[in-house]
């Protein structure tokens, strides 16, 4: 990509390209929301993002992102948590993300629920599902979905808003078609259990957001077409 072009040009051509997205599949464009990958971003970076438009950011690293909330005074704006949330982190979480997109098992369910009571809030959250199989990737396994849905439903400083899958990468995003229509499938299926709506497929990145957006996503991840190459280190 062009890393002279401004972050302003930038967000405005991914934004058109969900738009055409959307509409190709018979969607309305307001129902997909664009989480701009921050991670290893200085503020700086992120508050020129946010003066483009964009107010929904997502971050992968507990620390970092909370250093970034003390030190950003633009709004206004969404902090997403994408990525892997150890438990003994889970204290740091409600109150401070609106959507946490990585719940992989019924004990951290359980410890948000915790905390969030303490904090006398309700934390918004997604169901990640791992659906290739990957070791390496934590994820629920499908099968295991109808038990922690039943148990996750019941907590009461909880709200389920969704599923969350990160495919293997494919240079053909076609590849991972079958997988975003597995989630789509997996998200109607747990409405049905549940007896109610959950809005939320975070699906889609970089490479393949325009097919996930095809098979229902409402949430996708962009970090390098926004920013740029991602810096090296943490701040």
């Amino acid at each position: 990509m062009d890393t002279q072009t401004p972050y302003a040009e930038r967000v405005q051509e991914i934004k058109e390209t969900m738009a055409a997205a959307a509409r190709a599949a018979d969607r309305d464009p307001a129902e997909v929301t664009l989480v701009a990958v921050s991670k290893y971003q200085p503020i700086e970076a992120i508050a020129a993002v946010h003066a483009a438009g964009q107010t929904h950011f997502g971050e992968n690293y507990i620390q970092e992102a909370l250093d970034k909330q003390d030190q950003c005074d633009i709004s206004p704006i969404q902090w997403h948590f994408i990525g892997h949330l150890q438990r003994n982190k889970a204290k740091f979480v409600p109150g401070r993300f609106d959507l946490v997109h990585t719940v992989d098992s019924v004990r951290l369910a359980q410890m948000l629920d915790k905390k969030a009571a303490e904090a006398g809030v309700v934390q918004a959250i997604l169901l990640q599902v791992s659906l290739a199989g990957e070791e390496q990737k934590a994820g629920l396994a499908p099968e295991a979905l109808e038990e922690t849905l039943d148990t996750v439903g019941q907590l009461p400083h909880l709200q389920l808003q969704g599923f969350m899958t990160m495919p293997p990468y494919f240079n053909d995003p076609e590849r991972v078609r079958p997988l975003f229509c597995r989630l789509r499938e997996l998200r109607d299926e747990a409405q049905n259990q549940l007896g109610r709506e959950l809005p939320h497929l975070s699906m889609g990145m970089s490479g393949d957001f325009e097919v996930a957006i095809a098979e229902g996503a409402t949430l996708v991840r962009v970090g390098t077409r926004i920013f740029g190459p991602r810096p090296q280190k943490s701040l």
